[in-house]
């Protein structure tokens, strides 16, 4: 079928939601890696979690046409091999004709609410790894994050491992992205030290009964100097995630760019930084990113 503009995303899904279907079979694949054996991967699985919000502004995810517009724009650019989402947003983005010779990542777990009192028992609400395949998409995404003073950790970490498993059986990556947790204030926090990051990828690393197609997405230390230190816990292939923005965009380029230089580091998935920069020019932020590997 031929690309449909956004405009017209309504229509077609309330008219022909077959077209969904057509669209990601007939969409052109490609390897998971290039010839530079790297990954440029656009992140942008925010919104079905109600995290909306991207530096100061709380609801910067929230119009959909406009978020669509910033990922096509970041999908255009040159050395950007794919995208992480929901079936929303990939959905949208095959209608779109955004997807070809794209690689595509499907998020899995979004039970785990921002905010919410069950947010550590993150259930598997998106993608199953059936419909990942069915999709013709390349591999899912889960989110571990593990607090040791909540239960609910326990039941996403043994779904995550069940995950893993089903993707392998399928021939799809996993891509665990995992994260020692905690809350504070009542808030779900990240502890992003050097040695609670080797702890989760440790944790992480041993899920599912193979780890013959899973790759981990860690964020980069705070204290950057042990990164390389982190990703010798593991000889899993890993990719680098953006997280927050940042208003010193050039201090997380350099974080980037240092832990980058490591054999075992392949690449980048980012989404708020690159999507919805302090400047909002998403195509720079994109080509800053693309030359950092």
């Amino acid at each position: 079928m031929s690309p449909v503009s956004i405009t017209e995303l309504t229509k077609i899904r309330a008219s022909r939601p077959d077209a969904i279907a057509e669209a990601l079979a007939s969409r052109t694949r490609r390897p998971l890696l290039g010839d530079n054996g790297r990954l440029m991967i656009i992140a942008a699985d925010h919104p079905a979690r109600g995290s909306l919000g991207a530096g100061d502004r709380p609801l910067a995810m929230a119009n959909r046409m406009d978020l669509l517009e910033r990922m096509c724009l970041a999908l255009r650019r040159p050395g950007v091999d794919g995208v992480l989402g929901t079936a929303d947003i990939v959905e949208d983005l095959a209608l779109l004709g955004a997807l070809e010779g794209k690689v595509v990542i499907g998020s899995m777990n979004r039970g785990g609410l921002a905010g919410a009192s069950f947010e550590m028992d993150d259930r598997f609400t998106g993608y199953r790894p059936e419909d990942i395949a069915n999709s013709c998409l390349d591999g899912g995404k889960l989110l571990l994050r593990i607090d040791v003073d909540d239960p609910g950790s326990l039941s996403t970490m043994v779904s995550s491992a069940r995950a893993v498993d089903d993707l392998a059986g399928h021939g799809l990556m996993a891509m665990v992205e995992p994260f020692i947790a905690r809350r504070v204030d009542g808030k779900v926090r990240n502890d992003l030290s050097a040695a609670a990051i080797t702890k989760s990828i440790a944790i992480a690393s041993g899920l599912g009964g193979t780890s013959a197609r899973t790759w981990l997405k860690i964020p980069v230390a705070d204290d950057i100097d042990d990164i390389a230190e982190v990703v010798e816990a593991t000889t899993l292939p890993t990719v680098l995630l953006g997280g927050e923005v940042s208003p010193d965009a050039e201090e997380t380029y350099e974080r980037w760019r240092k832990a980058l230089r490591l054999p075992s580091v392949h690449g980048l998935v980012v989404g708020r930084s690159l999507l919805y920069p302090p400047d909002d020019d998403v195509g720079a932020a994109v080509d800053t990113a693309v030359g950092l590997l």
